[in-house]
């Protein structure tokens, strides 16, 4: 799988109310800021996920101007993002203009594994931010 599939799948798995932690490396290093938060470490990271995931639905994520660089083991990517979401809790819906930028990470292929299966792509850093003051 390239990067750019595997931003497309992390977008896909967001829409689909899917679990999101496993496209981050588990290293205590990873860093994502989201429109209200910063999250330092895999740990807090997949915690803020599962939360997020069981508080929120109906996400709607609409790629406007993805772009990917890939290295052999490194990508960077930055999009223009239109993406809502319904909180569960308080019944409220919000939607946001958005600029996602980041960097993936392609993981170590496990023993066993021929040179010709590279790992899957993580991310290592996501930064996700609006334009203006939410």
């Amino acid at each position: 799988m390239s990067a750019e599939s595997r931003v497309r799948a992390y977008y896909d798995a967001l829409r689909g109310g899917d679990p999101l932690y496993s496209y981050f490396a588990p290293d205590e290093d990873v860093v994502k800021f989201g429109v209200s938060e910063h999250l330092d470490g895999y740990e807090a990271v997949e915690s803020a996920l599962r939360e997020q995931t069981r508080t929120t639905a109906d996400w709607s994520v609409e790629s406007r101007e993805l772009r990917v660089t890939e290295r052999d083991r490194h990508a960077w990517f930055a999009d223009r993002v239109g993406m809502g979401w319904t909180d569960t809790e308080r019944g409220s819906r919000f939607e946001f203009d958005t600029r996602w930028s980041g960097t993936l990470e392609r993981e170590s292929r496990t023993r066993g594994e021929s040179d010709d299966a590279p790992g899957d792509w993580r991310f290592v850093l996501m930064h996700v931010s609006t334009p203006g003051d939410v």
